[in-house]
């Protein structure tokens, strides 16, 4: 058996050596595989250290808990235990192959094996079918080490047979290529695109697994322009999309790709530090276009509600994605919100303030700036004259500081009054009359119709009861 040259960054975590150390003290064969020795390769640190091993999940099991070490049965069906090493989980797998997958996702079968290049055989890209040992080295059988340099993403063996074995590969790759700025190699590409179809038949939460991971690297104008039938199979709405011809003089780019370029134009804005329900944001913003477009009688296309719409159709793709509540709440804010007109006065800002607070309670002095960040990329992303925008913008920036500043208050709680205080001196009884009161207080102090002191409140509250 022949070994390439190691050349990791660094060395086994020592939680994953003391399980490698246990089972071949014990006469089994064991290697560390997978991410971890990717991101060794790449310089990349990770603590998630997997192993494969000759010995039989049950002989694992019982070799680490002979030595001290705690282990859960985790996926014995497969042959995988985890051990838990000074509190760093280890996943342990006997060597295996698996049968077919006819229902694209599971194997039907799985064999355990004595030879580790079995079980790499099986694996889904050459990056992650390489497995190390501290002494032995390197075992690259199919040349992940050069992929890696050539910074490419190959399926292992035949592409569509790795993809027919399980269909949310075709995802996978993509989410790897997205994450480590790499490309899909041109037989593995072709794959995807014909494989695509069958991610029809993967959970959808799986599904939203690898696109939040897509979304979440920062390189999803990537995969939009590199990948389209995998990210359109992904959210079938995205189709609609290509090719739609906006018929408007503020666009040059038809609905997806004015999409790409926002997407791209946001990790410019925010040198790559976007947050992720900025970036979902990017992605679905216009995703209503191809439903509410209307051509008047000089053929000149409109999107009339096409903000509100979007943010329902974004709610419905990411919560049937399932992805956290609060995180679809946020990005379906800043679509509603990315075509509302904030315009560098107290006044305007405050109420564009109170609407995200009302929306995303807690979260509206990020989300403001958040708001500016989509508007600023949508602005460069239509035709070249419409980018003065952006520029406007950083007016309208420095205005929301100067205002937050002054910490005005965006909700009941956060008036110089509360309810007690009107219930004692403006003679109102608790019930809903009260926080009708206590809302119209905040709505004139945003407004700049009233100062938030509390004689000025109070006294509104007498003429108001």
């Amino acid at each position: 058996m022949t070994f390439a040259t190691d050349g990791l960054a660094y060395g086994v975590p020592e939680h994953g050596q003391r399980v490698l150390d246990v089972l071949e003290r014990a006469g089994f064969e064991a290697w560390v595989v997978g991410g971890w020795v990717r991101d060794a390769l790449r310089g990349a640190p990770s603590h998630d250290v997997d192993v494969t091993t000759s010995a039989h999940w049950e002989q694992t099991a019982r070799t680490l808990r002979a030595a001290g070490i705690e282990v859960h049965e985790t996926g014995i069906a497969h042959g995988t235990v985890t051990a838990v090493v000074s509190g760093e989980p280890v996943e342990v797998t006997t060597f295996r192959t698996e049968g077919v997958y006819s229902d694209h996702r599971h194997p039907d079968d799985v064999r355990f094996v004595t030879d580790v290049r079995e079980d790499l055989r099986r694996r889904d890209f050459t990056v992650n079918a390489m497995a190390y040992h501290p002494e032995r080295g390197l075992l690259d059988l199919f040349g992940g080490a050069d992929d890696l340099n050539r910074r490419v993403i190959r399926a292992v063996g035949v592409p569509s047979e790795r993809f027919e074995e399980d269909a949310l590969r075709v995802l996978r790759a993509v989410r790897f290529a997205a994450r480590m700025g790499f490309v899909v190699e041109r037989a593995t590409h072709e794959a995807l695109i014909a494989a695509a179809p069958d991610l029809a038949h993967i959970a959808s939460e799986r599904i939203g697994q690898e696109l939040d991971g897509i979304v979440r690297s920062g390189h999803a104008a990537w995969a939009l322009e590199a990948e389209p039938e995998v990210m359109c199979a992904a959210i079938p709405e995205l189709a609609a999309m290509r090719g739609f011809d906006q018929q408007s003089p503020w666009h040059i780019y038809d609905v997806y790709e004015h999409t790409v370029h926002v997407c791209r134009a946001c990790e410019e804005f925010t040198v790559g530090m976007a947050t992720d329900e900025l970036r979902w944001a990017a992605l679905l913003h216009d995703v209503a276009k191809p439903v509410t477009f209307e051509a008047d009688e000089n053929g000149r296309g409109h999107f009339f509600g096409h903000p509100k719409v979007g943010a329902q159709m974004c709610s419905t793709i990411m919560r049937r994605l399932a992805l956290p509540k609060t995180y679809v709440q946020r990005a379906s804010t800043l679509i509603r919100l990315h075509d509302h007109m904030v315009y560098p006065t107290p006044r305007s800002i405050r109420r564009s303030l109170l609407k995200l607070e009302r929306a995303c309670p807690g979260d509206a002095r990020s989300l403001i700036f958040q708001l500016i960040d989509l508007k600023r990329s949508d602005a460069v992303s239509k035709v070249p004259s419409a980018a003065h925008y952006a520029v406007e913008l950083d007016a309208l920036s420095a205005a929301v500081r100067r205002e937050l500043s002054a910490q005005p208050p965006l909700r009941v709680s956060e008036l110089a009054v509360s309810g007690a205080d009107l219930i004692e001196e403006a003679n109102l009884t608790p019930g809903p009359e009260l926080g009708q009161v206590l809302d119209e207080l905040l709505r004139c102090v945003v407004n700049g119709e009233l100062p938030n002191r509390r004689d000025d409140l109070i006294e509104k509250a007498r003429s108001l009861a």
